[in-house]
C-alpha cells in the first residue's frame, strides 16, 4: 500500500500504527520527491487530490492525508493552510511563530488538530477522519514530533505532543484516530 507522503516523520508515525503485515511504502521508497497537488480549500479536498494523483501516477491503491490545526480564536486558521501558514517558503518554526504572534492577545487558546485520510482502493474512494482537542501554549516545549507539536497540548494532558513521545502520541493523536479507522476498514476488507 502506498502512503502518499514525502514526510519521513509522518511515514514513520503511520507505519507504527498500521496492522501487522501491512507493507506500507512512502513516496521516497518509490523515488518520487516532487510536490503533490494541494490546491483545495478543505482537508478532504487536498487528501483526495493527493491520493488521486499518486494512484494515477503509480497505478496502485494508495492513501493520502491532510492535516490542519484549527484554532478557535483565529476562526479555524491556519486549518487547511497549516503547512504553509507563514508563506510558501517558510518552515514549521516560522509557522509556529506566526501562530503565537496572532494569539498573543487572545485569551481563548483552544484548538484542535484534524486529519482526513483519502483512500483509493480498487478504484473506489473512501474518507476517514480523526480529531483531537487541546490548546496552544505560549512557548515551544519538547524535542519530538513535528509541525505544531511543540505548542499543542492535547486535552487531559499537561505535555505537548512534542513532549509526549511517539508511543503516547500515536495512541491519542488526530492522525492515530484517522489511521485506526483506515486500518479497521482495511482489516474488514481482508476478511
Amino acid at each position: 500500500m502506498i502512503f502518499a507522503t514525502n514526510n519521513a516523520h509522518k511515514l514513520r508515525e503511520v507505519r507504527a500504527m498500521m496492522p501487522d503485515g501491512t507493507n506500507l511504502v512512502g513516496l521516497p521508497d518509490l523515488h518520487f520527491s516532487g510536490d503533490l497537488p494541494e490546491t483545495a480549500d478543505t482537508l478532504e479536498g487536498n487528501a483526495l487530490q493527493k491520493a488521486r494523483f499518486v494512484s494515477h501516477t503509480f497505478g496502485h491503491d494508495c492513501f493520502a492525508d491532510d492535516t490542519g490545526l484549527e484554532v478557535t480564536a483565529l476562526d479555524g486558521r491556519p486549518g487547511v493552510h497549516s503547512a504553509r501558514y507563514a508563506g510558501d517558503t517558510c518552515n514549521s518554526l516560522a509557522n509556529i511563530y506566526k501562530l503565537l504572534d496572532e494569539l498573543s492577545d487572545k485569551s481563548d487558546r483552544s484548538a484542535r488538530f484534524r486529519t482526513v485520510i483519502a483512500l483509493i482502493l480498487d478504484g473506489e474512494e473512501y474518507l476517514f477522519d480523526g480529531a483531537v482537542n487541546g490548546h496552544i501554549i505560549d512557548t515551544l516545549r519538547g524535542g519530538g514530533g513535528f509541525g505544531y507539536d511543540s505548542v499543542f497540548v492535547p486535552v487531559q494532558h499537561v505535555q505537548t505532543f512534542a513532549e509526549l513521545g511517539d508511543e503516547v502520541k500515536n495512541t491519542i493523536s488526530h492522525r492515530a484516530r484517522a489511521v485506526a479507522k483506515l486500518a479497521g476498514f482495511l482489516s474488514l476488507r481482508k476478511n
